[in-house]
């Protein structure tokens, strides 16, 4: 297991064990393209609608968040328009709330509890 997939696989725990999600709205690696290049989120939760609700985005325990991180999970979400962005290595966890109206994030201390 490389220390990503180590860092994703402890993530999607928490996810479920501790702040409630079910397990039938986590998808793992889904794939999307933008600006036809191939890429994928490392967890997607979708709401009960069917519809994004958080991107994950998971890097190893070595590698420092930055604003590069952000940026990717930014473009990822151009397109799906989820409510709330998570970066985590597993060490350093950063918490982001959307705001479309102002096209920018609000960061949290936390992630909400799941509720239907």
């Amino acid at each position: 297991m490389t220390p990503e997939e180590w860092v994703r696989q402890h993530y999607i725990y928490f996810l479920i064990e501790e702040k409630g999600y079910p397990r039938s709205l986590i998808a793992l690696e889904k794939q999307l393209v933008i600006n036809n290049r191939k890429k994928r989120t490392d967890i997607l939760i979708f709401n009960t609608s069917g519809n994004p609700q958080i991107i994950v985005e998971c890097k190893a325990p070595s590698i420092k968040i930055t604003q590069a991180t952000f940026d990717q999970i930014a473009r990822y979400n151009l397109k799906l328009k989820a409510n709330y962005l998570i970066v985590t290595n597993g060490l350093d966890h950063y918490y982001c709330k959307m705001d479309f109206e102002k096209e920018s994030y609000i960061f949290l201390t936390e992630i909400p509890n799941y509720k239907e």
